[in-house]
C-alpha cells in the first residue's frame, strides 16, 4: 500500500530438498497456514526521500487446491495517519495448474513479470523455461521457494481519501529454508521496485503445527467488504 504518486515440453522437474541441508520440504500447509503471521519491513522510498514502514502480515485462508490464499496487512509508522493501516488482500500461488508466472491483468504486460520476477535470485532458474511457455511445463511442486502475486482489495479500517493506494499488487517470494516473505510492489503510477521484506513470527508456537488449508477466513473482514461495497481505483 505505497504512498499515492504520480510517475509444448515434457514437465520440467525442480528440486525438491533444502540445497543447504538435503532435507525434504516441510508442506506448504505448514508455513503458510492459518494464523500465520510475518513482521517486517516495506520500503517505499521515492526520488525525493527514502522511507521504510513497519509491516505485519497475517495468513487467514488458504486453499492451495486452487492456488488461492489470503489476508490482512498491516502498515504502521504511515505518514499522516492517525492509526495503522490495514487492509485485505487476495493472492494467487503461482503453481502453473491455476496461476503461471505472467500475470495478464492488473496493468502488468510479460516484460513486467519477467522485471520483477528476476529480482529474486531462487527464480533464476526457471527463467528460461518461463520466457518460453510462462512457467507452464514446469513442476514447482518441491521447489523450495512460492511464488505468489498478492492484491490488496479494500482498506479494512480507513478510507479510500487515506492518501494511499491500493492499485497496484505485490510479487511475492516465499522461502521455505527460513520462512521469509520477500516482494516488490508493481504499480505504473507508483515508485518501481518497492521491496517488502517479512520474517515469520510463529517460530517456536503451535504455528508450526500442520493447519487446515481450506479454512474460511475472518467473517468479521468479509461483513467489512460487503458493508464498504466494491472500491474503486485511485487514478
Amino acid at each position: 500500500m505505497p504512498v499515492r504518486v504520480v510517475e509444448g515440453s515434457a514437465p520440467s522437474q525442480v528440486s525438491g530438498q533444502d540445497a543447504t541441508s538435503g532435507h525434504a520440504l516441510p508442506s506448504p500447509c505448514t508455513l503458510l497456514s492459518v494464523g500465520r503471521a510475518f513482521a517486517g519491513t516495506q520500503n517505499v522510498s521515492s526520488l525525493q526521500k527514502d522511507e521504510a514502514w513497519r509491516v505485519n502480515v497475517r495468513i487467514q485462508g488458504c486453499d492451495l487446491d486452487h492456488g488461492y490464499l489470503c489476508g490482512t496487512m498491516e502498515a504502521l509508522n504511515v505518514p499522516l495517519a492517525d492509526t495503522p493501516v490495514v487492509t485485505f488482500w487476495e493472492g494467487e500461488i503461482v503453481d502453473t495448474k491455476n496461476y503461471t508466472f505472467y500475470t495478464g491483468k492488473w496493468e502488468a504486460t510479460p516484460e513486467d513479470d519477467i522485471r520483477h520476477w528476476s529480482k529474486f535470485p531462487s527464480f533464476s532458474p526457471l527463467l528460461s523455461q518461463v520466457e518460453a511457455d510462462g512457467g507452464k511445463s514446469l513442476d514447482l511442486s518441491n521447489y523450495p521457494y512460492i511464488f505468489m502475486r498478492w492484491k490488496e482489495q479494500y482498506f479494512v479500517n480507513v478510507g479510500i481519501d487515506c492518501g494511499l493506494t491500493i492499485a497496484g499488487f505485490y510479487y511475492v517470494c516465499f522461502s521455505f529454508s527460513d520462512g521469509s516473505i520477500n516482494g516488490f510492489y508493481y504499480d505504473p503510477n507508483s515508485s518501481p521496485f518497492q521491496k517488502l521484506e517479512l520474517k515469520s513470527t510463529n517460530e517456536g508456537q503451535s504455528g508450526l503445527t500442520l493447519l487446515e488449508c481450506n479454512s474460511p477466513i475472518d467473517s468479521s473482514l468479509l461483513s467489512t467488504r460487503e458493508a464498504e461495497g466494491p472500491l474503486e481505483p485511485i487514478q
